[in-house]
């Protein structure tokens, strides 16, 4: 009753002021959201039942009748039907910039039956135009399969008999048919030479088609297949987003990829220019050269500061706050240090003395510029030796405040958990686990996975921290994957993963997705939190977060995602509120016709 009294009363008000036609509009918000269960992450104010937004900034949190009598005619109101609302998703490590094929790939993410995924194939390779390849390109894992197993290749030559076809599984193997082969060179000097590349082999010892490696080789494979356009990459970046919209997520740090600053750039800012960008999306630059041994961190160096000049912090989006910030180097300085990450093989251990001389070497030069910086290292024995340079470098050319991280640290220890704290860092860990923590069970066993990564350990130290899902190819860009591996330790084959004792409360593991996060765009005060003063993006859930069983937390969306305080997904009740997107291209797009995740089409 009260509720339907507050309405009439907002419909009673807003027609009085337009029929007043008073000739200054007086002040008062752009948008009202109400009738939700807010969990805003401020301490002064856990909860709240409505909030109002003034030019992409909140400026009113509170209880329905208080917020909606600050409505006007202009005012655009919102019932959000007692659903949870929360600060918007930020995703601190992902790399969309790395996808600009998105929409040549089909996405496996989320499906639950191998038996669709095959099918989803054989639909596509029937669409697929001669001349293209089919493609899946990681975010999935065997063991989110009813089946708990990889497809065959039988299953795979089925399903593609008459297109080249690459299906990857993280950056740990692929799986090739004989049209791809061919076209790849296998067998031949076109083939790249790439080391640790090990092809399994039938009993005349000819390669069968299953490859496994690390980053660098599926690297090659994609500079190899058919290149989308120009155009064809500003669709694949608008549909990327959108998958990351229809999960909540409104922010993001792009963390580098094959095409560097500034080419990466020119994308994103068509999309600028006509405020599109539908994300946040400041960007960490990884710098790989032309092929070949190279120096990422002069390449770096000379790309911001003789190529297109640019500076840490500052944003190339003409209107958006944080909308396209540079944020430094990373996620890789260097390719011979770097440690990969493919569950599936022994750790990739690098010399010590090999990590110690490149932090004196190439991290000073970032250092006594104050470039922040990012580091991709997996293993506690690389980390060990990494800190213990940057230390060296700390006390000669103070850190001082500059921002940097590890990335991933999935085995880090105790010791150096209170190392990088007290250098200043933070941690970007990732979900990895979530997907292929059953493979790592099988190859270090299940009492190390138990305590993979220390998340326990590392929220209680109160050290800077952030979840991230680090898709779209390593893992799924869906972040509650990630968070119901946190809270109920189980990996998406439903095998237990995380000790009890290293598992989160449902708050402490939203919030590395939101405030915590935060810290890595340099953005903690207006980020994260649902108050007064921080910026306009939060999310409207199609189930309680908070009460649902922790089965159901993965399977969460979004039906109304706001960003800078404008609707930029909506579904279900909202779905006339979502933004019209443009035809996807290329036509025969895998995208378009099955979706970027299990249901959306």
């Amino acid at each position: 009753m009260i509720r339907k009294v507050i309405i009439a009363f907002v419909i009673t008000f807003s027609f009085s002021a337009v029929q007043a036609q008073a000739t200054q509009e007086q002040p008062g918000p752009d948008l009202i959201v109400f009738n939700a269960k807010i969990f805003t992450g401020n301490r002064a104010q856990p909860e709240a039942s409505a909030l109002a937004i003034k030019e992409g900034r909140i400026y009113s949190v509170g209880l329905d009748a208080d917020i909606l009598s600050l409505t006007n005619s202009q005012t655009r109101v919102i019932d959000a039907r007692s659903r949870r609302l929360i600060p918007g998703i930020i995703d601190a490590h992902i790399h969309v910039l790395n996808d600009l094929a998105y929409n040549y790939n089909v996405r496996w993410d989320g499906v639950p039956t191998l038996r669709r995924a095959l099918a989803m194939l054989s639909e596509q390779a029937a669409r697929t135009p001669k001349g293209q390849w089919v493609k899946v390109i990681g975010g999935w894992s065997p063991y989110q399969f009813e089946e708990n197993r990889f497809p065959t290749l039988d299953e795979l030559r089925s399903a593609v008999p008459d297109r080249p076809m690459i299906v990857q599984y993280a950056y740990n193997q692929a799986f090739l048919n004989k049209q791809a082969m061919e076209a790849l060179g296998v067998g031949t000097d076109r083939f790249p030479k790439v080391p640790d590349t090990e092809f399994e082999k039938d009993s005349h010892g000819n390669p069968t088609g299953v490859v496994h490696g690390y980053t660098w080789l599926f690297l090659a494979f994609e500079s190899m297949v058919p290149q989308p356009t120009f155009d064809e990459q500003v669709s694949s970046l608008i549909y990327s987003i959108h998958g990351l919209n229809r999960f909540g997520v409104t922010s993001i740090v792009d963390n580098g990829g094959r095409w560097p600053y500034p080419k990466a750039q020119a994308r994103v800012d068509v999309l600028a220019r006509d405020n599109r960008l539908n994300v946040r999306m400041p960007f960490v630059d990884l710098q790989l050269g032309d092929g070949g041994p190279v120096n990422m961190v002069d390449l770096e160096i000379e790309a911001i500061t003789k190529t297109a000049p640019i500076s840490a912090g500052q944003n190339l989006h003409p209107t958006l706050a944080h909308g396209h910030e540079y944020r430094g180097a990373g996620e890789v300085l260097r390719g011979e240090v770097h440690d990969h990450e493919n569950f599936d093989r022994p750790a990739v251990i690098i010399e010590p003395e090999k990590m110690r001389r490149f932090v004196e070497q190439d991290v000073m030069k970032l250092v006594q510029r104050r470039i922040p910086f990012r580091m991709h290292v997996s293993y506690n024995e690389n980390i060990s030796p990494f800190l213990d340079a940057l230390e060296k470098v700390n006390e000669t050319i103070p850190l001082d405040g500059l921002k940097w991280s590890l990335e991933h640290a999935e085995t880090i220890s105790p010791e150096n958990i209170a190392r990088v704290k007290k250098l200043g860092g933070g941690i970007a860990l990732d979900a990895k686990m979530a997907l292929h923590g059953d493979g790592f069970i099988k190859t270090y066993g299940r009492e190390k996975a138990l305590e993979t990564p220390r998340l326990r350990m590392l929220v209680d130290s109160g050290m800077p921290l952030a979840m991230t899902t680090d898709a779209f190819r390593a893992a799924t860009f869906n972040p509650w994957v990630a968070v119901s591996w946190m809270v109920s330790g189980k990996s998406v084959s439903g095998s237990e993963i995380l000790a009890e004792d290293n598992r989160l409360s449902r708050t402490e593991a939203l919030k590395l997705f939101t405030n915590g996060a935060a810290w890595f765009m340099n953005t903690e005060s207006e980020m994260g939190v649902i108050a007064p003063g921080y910026l306009a993006d939060f999310v409207v859930l199609d189930r309680d977060y908070f009460t649902v069983s922790e089965d159901q937390i993965k399977s969460i969306s979004s039906v109304l995602t706001i960003m800078d305080g404008e609707v930029v997904f909506g579904a279900q009740d909202y779905s006339a509120l979502s933004p019209k997107l443009p035809e996807i291209l290329p036509a025969w797009s895998p995208v378009k016709y099955l979706g970027s995740y299990h249901g959306e089409k």
